[in-house]
């Protein structure tokens, strides 16, 4: 007896939106005066609904992301800082030190037997890695194979490198006013909406052209057409007959 196994629940991208860039957003920026929230209770408020989201995806969906956890940490220490009421070039560093620790880490992790690259870029949910390591078993290619791993995870570093500098000079250059205050806090609506259009849009064109690099690449060494280098599932449930 075989038992159908239900594919993962894939995030709402709209849903995602408007739990971690609207509602954040618009509490900071329409609620923060004292007739209303006030400046800490608006930032906790607003802080509230990306976590909130964070865990019930998890939850939900029983799937770990690691981007999602860092995006998790991200959001508490902002609530952290803002609550203490420190300067603007703490939030820069915050901003900034996070994916710089992502792209050394990724940078790092070429000495390693598993290069974040294949976590992230060729893991065997996107790619078929037995099909590939076969046909470079059989073209005698294998060091072509872990040069274009190396240079995807340079061009991945890069990725984490440019989305360190982007969110440093956002929250410089958005970031004006006196910590504790309700411009401030309109201030950090604005960094938290233009986040995405500013930092992930860029990265994310970084990402998708590093993994067709990839995967052209492997479809080259490897001499496999690119339908066959992705992992395609077919699950298709059979009725029983009556």
């Amino acid at each position: 007896m075989s038992v159908e196994k239900r594919p993962v629940q894939q995030e709402s991208l709209v849903i995602n939106l408007l739990f971690n860039l609207v509602l954040p957003t618009i509490i900071l920026k329409a609620l923060s005066n004292e007739d209303y929230l006030g400046i800490k209770l608006a930032v906790i408020t607003a802080l509230a609904f990306p976590l909130i989201y964070g865990l019930r995806d998890l939850i939900k969906r029983k799937v770990f992301n690691f981007f999602s956890a860092l995006g998790f940490i991200s959001v508490l220490l902002t609530g952290g800082l803002t609550l203490l009421e420190l300067d603007a070039i703490y939030y820069a560093i915050k901003e900034a030190s996070i994916p710089g620790l992502f792209g050394l880490a990724t940078l790092l992790s070429l000495k390693t037997p598993t290069p974040l690259v294949r976590t992230l870029l060729l893991n065997e949910n996107l790619v078929d890695l037995e099909l590939i390591h076969s046909a470079l078993a059989r073209n005698e290619r294998k060091e072509e194979f872990e040069s274009l791993l190396f240079n995807g995870s340079w061009i991945l570093a890069g990725g984490f490198f440019l989305s360190a500098c982007l969110n440093y000079i956002l929250a410089i250059a958005l970031l004006t006013a006196e910590p504790g205050t309700v411009l401030f806090n309109e201030q950090l609506g604005n960094m938290i909406f233009l986040s995405f259009p500013v930092i992930m849009l860029p990265v994310t064109l970084v990402l998708m052209g590093n993994l067709y690099y990839l995967l052209n690449g492997i479809s080259r060494i490897t001499e496999l057409p690119l339908e066959e280098v992705f992992k395609l599932k077919d699950e298709q449930s059979t009725e029983p007959k009556s």
